[in-house]
């Protein structure tokens, strides 16, 4: 086994300076930075055994002997060695909220990996906007066609976003209606307050083995481009929504939005409180993926994440988004948060 001194670190945007740890896995060099995975257990605790921590630089970094571990622990005792490394952990609850957070998108992952297959037919996902419905959805989605892509064959699924009326919702449900097709509704929630396109919804979410599709008005556009007024539909649809369907007050919506849910697999992520959406954030900034291209230092990061949490309830949305303007402004100004506070917070 080797053992590796960092001289200075971090691990979700704590840092860690001159400890000594177990290597699990050895140094490893992305565009994001460098990163090396150790056992923590003995130094930061049992819940720490297998941690990633951030370099600054590589050099920041040295292996060294197990003489060097053995001393630590042995000066370490019964001390508790998180009280001179700075900030807290992330203590438990927090801790596996985020990884009940992570599971939830996971889910959510693996249920669009299986429409484009057929295995499941129709899917309605709602949670707050700007959590990274959308993105794990289209990634998922992007991934499998991927030999399309390739072959210069036509992608049998897309993303449809904002304001749809019934017929065009018909029109386009019968462009991806063979089967191993995939449509995508995003942020389209005037479906929602249309019956025409409500109906036509429901016909296209049912779970049932055969969903056909009417259309029992005459229409010009549809004889132009050659749409049948009736047809079956072998795709797989995903309707994505902010709208939390227990929580809609119409009577007459209510029933609706209960046939849809009945019909198909409704998947709700279950971020329904502030310190959900702000762990959200925190979730995806330990993978490495939500400062991508910005050239920040962990420092830079957990600035970031600090003033996004400290400030939680000034900001116009807490979200993904959010966080993204934020960096920003860090990106061009050292005067980013003045700069947040005038173009990313309600006034007060």
């Amino acid at each position: 086994m080797s053992y590796i001194l960092i001289k200075n670190g971090s691990y979700r945007n704590n840092p860690i300076k001159n400890k000594v740890f177990p290597v699990i896995k050895n140094i490893v060099n992305s565009k994001t930075g460098s990163f090396v995975t150790v056992d923590g257990s003995k130094v930061l605790g049992e819940k720490f055994a297998k941690i990633r921590v951030s370099l600054t630089d590589p050099s920041n970094a040295v292996f060294v002997e197990q003489d060097s571990y053995d001393t630590q622990l042995r000066a370490i005792n019964t001390v508790d060695t998180l009280a001179d490394t700075g900030p807290v952990y992330t203590d438990s609850a927090d801790e596996q909220r985020m990884n009940e957070i992570e599971t939830r998108f996971d889910i959510l992952n693996e249920m669009t990996g299986n429409l484009k297959s057929g295995d499941i037919r129709a899917m309605i996902v709602t949670g707050p906007p700007g959590v990274g419905k959308s993105y794990g959805v289209t990634e998922t989605l992007e991934q499998q066609s991927m030999f399309e892509d390739i072959s210069g064959a036509t992608r049998k699924f897309e993303v449809v976003k904002g304001a749809m009326t019934a017929l065009g919702l018909y029109a386009k449900l019968y462009q991806y209606s063979a089967a191993g097709s995939v449509l995508v509704f995003d942020d389209c929630d005037s479906v929602l307050m249309d019956d025409l396109a409500l109906n036509i919804l429901k016909a296209a979410l049912d779970s049932g083995k055969k969903r056909k599709i009417f259309w029992n008005a005459d229409s010009h556009r549809l004889r132009q481009e050659g749409i049948p007024d009736e047809f079956e539909f072998k795709g797989s649809a995903c309707f994505i929504t902010n709208i939390k369907f227990e929580n809609v007050k119409s009577k007459r919506l209510q029933d609706h939005l209960e046939a849809l849910q009945s019909r198909c697999h409704y998947l709700d992520l279950t971020l329904d409180t502030m310190r959900d959406k702000v762990l959200r954030i925190k979730q995806i900034a330990r993978t490495g993926k939500l400062f991508t291209g910005y050239k920040f230092t962990p420092e830079d990061e957990a600035e970031v994440l600090e003033f996004m949490e400290t400030n939680k309830h000034k900001f116009r949305e807490m979200s993904l988004r959010m966080v993204l303007k934020v960096s920003d402004l860090k990106k061009i100004s050292k005067n980013w948060r003045v700069l947040a506070e005038s173009t990313c917070m309600r006034r007060s």
